[in-house]
């Protein structure tokens, strides 16, 4: 790396450094100790007083390949569909639901993590309402709440929202 400067953006785009604003063309950087799990609301570009936590500016861990290629799959999630954690491991060839939960907790703020979902449609707990409303702005298929369910939140409508990783890419407006 170029200088000892903060990382800005965990997914590896320019400018990479905080501090002297140079393109760091090397491997993608995180903004976070390896392995630590974090919330996706989160401030990841600054150190914290918890312990554990990396120090303001400190140089940070290379993005695990497993993750970068999870995070990659959730970036061609086209607005307004969906995948569960299962069918990006089936997509992968790689890992398990499991696995891809994992990375999503860990570096998901860094792709549209709202986009890679449970198999029952249910939304993220703590991040129902974040979530809704990427749902809404996108359009993605809901179904409402009965009445007798908990915050009567919506869950995603799995039958019109699941992307299969082919048709309803950019462009193909038709719900599978």
């Amino acid at each position: 790396m170029h200088c000892a400067g903060a990382m800005r953006n965990i997914r590896g785009f320019a400018p990479a450094c905080t501090v002297c604003d140079q393109d760091d063309t090397g491997p993608a950087r995180l903004s976070v100790a390896y392995g630590r799990m974090g919330w996706m609301s989160e401030d990841r570009t600054r150190g914290s007083d918890r312990p554990g936590d990396p120090p303001p500016g400190a140089v940070t861990a290379e993005l695990p390949v497993y993750a970068e290629r999870v995070l990659d799959v959730a970036d061609l999630i086209p607005p307004g569909r969906v995948m569960t954690y299962g069918d990006v491991a089936e997509w992968l060839g790689d890992g398990g639901p499991r696995q891809v939960g994992r990375v999503m907790a860990l570096y998901g703020s860094a792709a549209p993590w709202w986009r890679v979902v449970r198999a029952d449609g249910t939304l993220l707990p703590g991040h129902e309402l974040r979530a809704l409303g990427h749902y809404r702005e996108e359009g993605t298929p809901l179904r409402e709440a009965p009445r007798d369910a908990d915050g009567h939140v919506p869950r995603l409508d799995m039958k019109r929202a699941r992307w299969d990783g082919v048709t309803g890419g950019p462009g193909d407006e038709a719900h599978t």
